[in-house]
């Protein structure tokens, strides 16, 4: 017996050929036939060639499959002993032996006996050895006893199998398949990610194809192309040869799961031999790296690949055995507070420190703003994200560090996570995000890129978002603010509505925003009634005022993109509205006044009707010395405001000397009167005021009356009271305005009888003019339109802490377009510092019925545009058109504060050499 050589069955070619490799070299390769038998044929390659595009060929011989199956699955993989009995040198040497089976059985013995292989009619006489001639005895016998029972080629019929090796149609075949498992065999292994494999489609039929194992990109084996040789990626060959000795001509199960892009168009499949799938077993060998592109048809399987690669990595295995970590600026959760959606897939977040970062989530990005399908999604998509997110506690995880690119700045990527839900994944699933497609050595990607890739596909697949075919309807708001005509029409609709939904889209400083009113589509400038917010820097170059930015930003924190609701009380001169906003069902106000970032502007509060909520917030922060209070003395709070109190005087007045005029009857008051009043006139000569008080009883008293005063004059009965002689000084009568050509309560001045015509004040607005007498007519029943019905309503008033340059025309003419600029017309607050009664000092023009001469400061609430309060007073004396009085009266002398405070703008007004003092002091001699 010839000497006895073990060996590693590789592949099995025929019923009766074998593919050797050596137990000690395993690159060695030899092939064996079984000795003195034949087994049924398979096309050869070079016969497939020629048979050209026939989609559908049979195996050359019957039963060739069954034949060489059975010794397949008897050897292949299995370590044996065998021995050669003889070669037959024809083209390249073949040898022929026996082999041996671990578990005894001897081939070919054991083919004969089954039927799978005949006996060669030349089998004697090729080895004439004892050996051979015992062996040659034992098959024949074996021989006839297959034939006997019909055994394997001896059945006679069923051996043919329908051969497939192409498909026409591999979509289609993908889909018919789809959610279930076939047999099949590989028969061949072409790189670590591909190989051909046998696909049991019946018994009787099978489908010969190039498939490509779904989930991993293995390196690629040199190849020649074009005459050129490509060599071969870093462990090209250790991963084929690892793949080969586990599955070459193993029987696996096979899913598919889709096709590859044309023009390959293969199979894209899991292949699972009984120990699992082998994608997973190359990953963890560090001979493969998964690949994104299957993450859609491997769903969550992805998850377990890319543990698999984990392990290689974190082991430094196969491709990875250099690989380092990449290094983030964090990784760690941390919990925070989103404070603002930037983009659709961008926030800032606001960590329990305190500390700002922007953050973008990770994998995705928004709607292109400038794709023509996807940017009408934005606005849609930010909103979305900014009701699931805005205000809310999230865990945040920092996934890598994106460098600057494309005009962004470097920028941290992160997953979010909101109530236990992955907000990347839930804008994607929307449709309202796409997924990043990662180059593969990119690592900044997130944990749940798999679920994004599939959750991607789905909102495709559904037409979700971004996705439809329709574009979403187009939402425009309205801006009311950007003129006072509009402002106040919208303000008459929204003043007749309360808790109005709203979103606040900019914060312009503490006390002043930008709100959205999504059901009006509105869009408004909206001011917090009640308090005044110190000035934000609205520039680098622009200084606040103190604790202005504190104010804005906390303003930010607490209302930026939240959902509000509001109040609308009134408008401002630019067209802002006025009102009181809620924020979580809070005054905001109120909320500034306590943390000390405002303060309660008396006489708006005392309007809105929240006075005692907004003092009490106010009297908090300053028992508490927070922000504008921090320097707060208790002690000397004894007047409105955090001011001192209004001095009580004598009832004097100064006389030019500046000696008290014992003769005077009037009296300060002693607490501070705010009245709401509208400037009706400034004469040019004094720069005297004449004012009407609002308030909600005389405004409709007036219109009421002078609506009955215009209809009565206007008819034909009116006529009879034309005058035909001339008015008689000091009446009330009515007069036409030239202006508009209506009737207005007048009084007579003076006449003029060569012209026939009077000058008459208009007791109701302060104005007077030369009306011809044929326009005066009596005033009609005194008891429907006399001053005994309604009295004057223009009141005379003088602006306090001022001396106007009377007897300087061109500084008068200044002044006057000054106030009549700022003034007249206009709604503003008069805080009364004196009341000079008729007769205490001359105050002259004095309406009929009117209770004297006022000396007052004027507060404008909105004056700069931005709901800041402006002094009217001094802003007067700051532009250098009035000086401070340099002999103070009596009343004058209680206010040392004020008088102070009026000075130091004059000397700004000096320093400047700003009106009046444009030539320098003229007070000096």
């Amino acid at each position: 017996m010839p000497p006895l050589n073990a060996a590693k069955v590789k592949n099995v070619l025929s019923g009766d050929t074998l593919v050797l490799t050596s137990t000690t070299e395993p690159g060695t390769e030899k092939l064996l036939s079984l000795a003195f038998v034949s087994a049924p044929r398979f096309q050869r390659d070079n016969e497939e060639r020629e048979i050209g595009n026939m989609l559908r060929q049979s195996i050359k011989q019957p039963f060739a499959f069954h034949s060489r199956d059975f010794l397949r699955r008897l050897t292949v993989g299995k370590v044996i002993q065998f021995y050669v009995l003889y070669t037959i040198p024809t083209g390249t040497k073949r040898e022929y032996g026996t082999i041996f089976l671990q578990d005894g059985t001897r081939l070919p013995e054991a083919c004969v006996a089954e039927g799978w292989v005949k006996l060669r009619k030349e089998s004697r006489g090729k080895e004439a050895s004892e050996e051979s001639e015992k062996l040659l005895d034992d098959l024949e016998l074996l021989e006839a006893k297959a034939k006997a029972n019909s055994k394997g080629l001896w059945a006679g019929q069923g051996g043919s199998i329908e051969n497939t090796y192409d498909i026409p149609d591999p979509k289609a075949f993908a889909k018919k398949h789809e959610g279930k498992s076939l047999d099949a065999i590989v028969e061949r292994v072409l790189a670590g990610d591909r190989m051909i494999l046998r696909l049991f489609l019946s018994s009787s039929k099978h489908v010969q194809t190039i498939v490509t194992v779904a989930g991993i990109r293995a390196p690629k084996r040199a190849v020649t192309a074009e005459g050129r040789e490509q060599p071969a990626e870093p462990l090209a060959n250790e991963s084929h040869q690892f793949v080969e000795t586990r599955l070459l001509q193993r029987n696996v199960k096979v899913d598919i799961l889709g096709v590859t892009p044309a023009p390959a168009n293969q199979l894209i499949c899991v292949v699972k031999h009984p120990n699992g799938s082998i994608a997973d077993f190359l990953l963890k060998a560090g001979l493969a790296q998964c690949t994104d592109f299957h993450s859609t048809l491997l769903g969550a399987e992805m998850k377990t690949l890319r543990q698999a690669e984990k392990h290689a990595k974190d082991n430094k295995l196969g491709l990875f055995k250099g690989h380092v970590e990449a290094k983030t600026s964090g990784g760690n959760e941390v919990e925070a507070t989103v404070s603002r959606i930037m983009r659709p897939d961008t926030i800032t977040i606001r960590t329990k420190s305190g500390t700002e970062k922007t953050v973008q989530l990770s994998s995705i990005r928004g709607p292109k703003p400038k794709d023509a399908k996807q940017g009408p999604f934005e606005q849609e998509a930010k909103e979305f994200l900014r009701k699931k997110l805005i205000g809310k506690h999230v865990r945040a995880t920092t996934d890598g560090i994106k460098p600057p690119s494309e005009g962004y700045e470097e920028r941290e990527v992160a997953t979010i996570i909101a109530n236990n839900k992955n907000v990347a994944l839930a804008l994607v699933e929307a449709g309202y995000a796409s997924v990043i497609r990662h180059r593969k050595d990119d690592n900044d990607r997130s944990p749940y890129y798999d679920d994004l890739i599939a959750a991607e596909e789905k909102a495709q697949s559904e037409q979700k978002g971004m996705w439809s075919s329709k574009a979403p309807a187009a939402k425009t708001y309205q801006d009311y603010s950007e003129s006072l005509q509009k402002a106040k029409i919208q303000s008459s609709v929204l003043q007749r509505q309360k808790k109005i939904p709203a979103v606040v889209d900019y914060v312009k400083s503490g006390s002043r925003f930008t709100v959205l009113i999504p059901r009006e589509n509105a869009k408004l400038t909206f001011v917090l009634s009640g308090i005044r917010a110190p000035r934000s820097a609205r520039s680098p170059s622009e200084k606040a005022e103190p604790f202005g930015q504190e104010a804005h930003d906390f303003a930010n924190r607490r209302c930026l993109q939240r959902d509000v609701e509001i109040d609308v009380e009134n408008t401002d001169k630019q067209g802002g509205f006025i009102g009181v906003l809620y924020i979580n069902r809070e005054n905001f106000a109120k909320l500034l006044l306590e943390e000390g970032y405002a303060t309660v502007h008396a006489y708006s509060a005392e309007q809105s009707g929240h006075v005692n909520e907004l003092l009490a917030a106010e009297q908090k922060a300053k028992d508490a010395r927070k922000g504008v209070w921090q320097n707060y003395n208790s002690a000397a709070d004894e007047g409105a405001d955090g001011e001192p109190a209004p001095t009580t005087t004598d009832a004097t007045t100064s006389t030019t000397d500046g000696t008290a005029d014992p003769s005077s009857t009037s009296a300060a008051p002693t607490k501070k009167d705010y009245r709401d009043v509208i400037i009706t006139h400034i004469d040019h000569s004094s720069c005297a005021l004449k004012l009407q008080h609002i308030s909600p009883t005389t405004s409709h008293a007036l219109t009421t009356l002078m609506s009955a005063f215009r209809t009565f004059h206007l008819s034909p009965s009116s006529s009879s009271y034309t005058s035909s002689s001339p008015p008689k000084t000091g009446d009330i009568l009515a007069a036409k305005f030239s202006e508009d050509g209506e009737w207005y309560r007048a009084r007579i001045r003076r006449n003029d009888r060569e012209a026939k015509t009077s000058e008459v004040l208009f007791i109701d607005y302060g104005n007077s003019e030369a009306v011809a007498w044929k326009d005066i007519r009596p005033l009609g029943p005194q008891e429907k339109f006399g001053t005994g019905k309604l009295r004057a309503q223009a009141v005379d008033a003088m602006l306090s802490f001022c001396q106007f340059p009377t007897t300087n025309k061109e500084y008068m003419a200044d002044a006057t377009s000054f106030l009549r600029e700022n003034l007249e017309g206009k709604q503003v607050v008069a805080s009364v510092d004196f009341l000079e009664k008729v007769g205490s000092s001359g105050g002259g023009g004095t309406a009929a019925g009117a209770e004297g001469t006022l000396w007052v400061t004027i507060f404008d609430p909105n004056g700069r545009g931005e709901g800041e309060e402006v002094n009217v007073n001094e802003e007067v004396v700051a532009e250098g058109l009035a000086m401070v009085p340099r002999k103070l009266k009596g009343w004058e002398h209680g206010k040392g504060d004020v008088v102070k405070e009026m000075k130091e703008r004059e000397e700004e007004a000096k320093g400047e050499r700003r009106g009046m003092w444009e030539y320098g002091d003229l007070t000096e001699d």
